[in-house]
């Protein structure tokens, strides 16, 4: 409709005449104010569809309400923001991703159990998740050369579970992620500390310390040895460690064995004996030296079918580099200050056997 016509259709309604030139200034500014708030009105709907991610929402201070939040392997901070947002630990998923770019920080978000609360600045939040005290979690320190069972032991108090799941889970070692030459996970179960998470299992945790044994072999370079099946590695590591006194003595330790196996002799190691006894002492009798097994190193050739125990970095290292020497024997003549004599002289070898002796009092 034109301005004269609009004109004319209010005129229409009216008695008395109008002055033309005012009604059109009062026209005007109708449809000028009715175009303002159809403006302001675009503007207003394009900030609330484009605010969350020019500033998105945030929520200030540590928050209240304590609440345990997931993160799991693999997910990137985008997934850990939508994770927190939708526990209500920070107000929007925006400004979680913000402040962990701003602070490049993507790399440093780890997987575990998170305590955390509700209502929390994705800063504070942010923080929360960078510190290690905020996860749920337990330690269990594996001490090196102990054996399945005894690991299972130790599993067991740190993380409640009976010994019998974990017996459970190694009875299916195909499940385990151990090395293709591993039989059971007895020399698997690499000892250092982990994590007992909230979310840990019996298997996932015997999972971890296989896959843990895989790198540290994988960077020792165990399936390269010349001359040497992994397992021989292995299993040669794990009675250095069961023999072994010092982190020194090891690798001449290693060699004693590597000698034996050379001139054909039985390496008639104790600690073999006491692996087929279940048992732990420094007395060996001969009648122990008798028992009929195949890991009693008195009675067969060559290694035994497997480890005796979980060997160390250090042990797998020995056995991998073993010092040079023509020692034939070792004894350690005084366990309570671990020293350890070596010699080629079996009239030597016969005075250090009583000199351990003596220590034991069974002289």
């Amino acid at each position: 409709m034109s301005p004269q016509e609009w004109d004319t259709f209010l005129l229409a309604g009216e008695a008395e005449p109008v002055d033309h030139e005012v009604r059109r200034d009062r026209t005007r500014k109708i449809v000028y104010a009715g175009l303002a708030a159809v403006a302001t009105a675009g503007v207003v709907g394009l900030y609330t569809l484009t605010r969350p991610f020019l500033a998105p929402d945030d929520f200030e201070g540590a928050g209240t309400g304590p609440v345990v939040v997931r993160i799991s392997a693999g997910e990137s901070a985008v997934q850990i923001a939508e994770t927190l947002a939708k526990a209500g630990v920070v107000a929007s998923s925006g400004a979680f991703v913000r402040e962990v770019e701003a602070r490049a920080k993507s790399g440093s978000l780890r997987p575990g159990d998170y305590r955390l609360n509700k209502g929390m600045a994705a800063a504070v939040a942010l923080d929360r998740l960078l510190d290690r005290d905020s996860r749920v979690s337990r330690r269990v320190t594996i001490p090196e050369g102990l054996r399945a069972k005894e690991v299972y032991v130790r599993l067991s108090a740190a993380s409640g579970f009976p010994v019998a799941e974990f017996e459970k889970a190694a009875a299916q070692p195909a499940t385990l992620g151990l090395p293709s030459y591993a039989a059971s996970v007895e020399g698997f179960l690499f000892p250092a500390t982990y994590e007992v998470e909230p979310s840990s299992t019996a298997k996932s945790l015997l999972r971890d310390m296989a896959a843990q044994f895989g790198r540290v072999a994988e960077r020792l370079g165990i399936e390269g040895r010349e001359g040497m099946t992994p397992l021989d590695v292995v299993t040669t590591a794990s009675i250095v460690q069961a023999e072994g006194g010092r982190d020194d003595d090891y690798p001449k330790i290693a060699r004693v064995i590597y000698n034996r196996l050379k001139k054909g002799g039985r390496l008639e190691m104790d600690t073999t004996v006491l692996y087929a006894q279940n048992r732990r002492t420094l007395n060996v009798s001969e009648k122990d030296t008798q028992v009929r097994s195949p890991y009693n190193t008195y009675r067969i050739d060559g290694l035994p079918p497997g480890p005796i125990g979980n060997p160390g970095e250090q042990a797998l290292r020995a056995a991998l580099m073993p010092a040079k020497g023509d020692w034939y024997w070792f004894v350690t003549t005084d366990p309570g200050r671990r020293i350890t004599k070596f010699t080629d002289n079996e009239g030597e070898f016969v005075k250090y056997r009583e000199e351990l002796n003596r220590y034991l009092g069974t002289n």
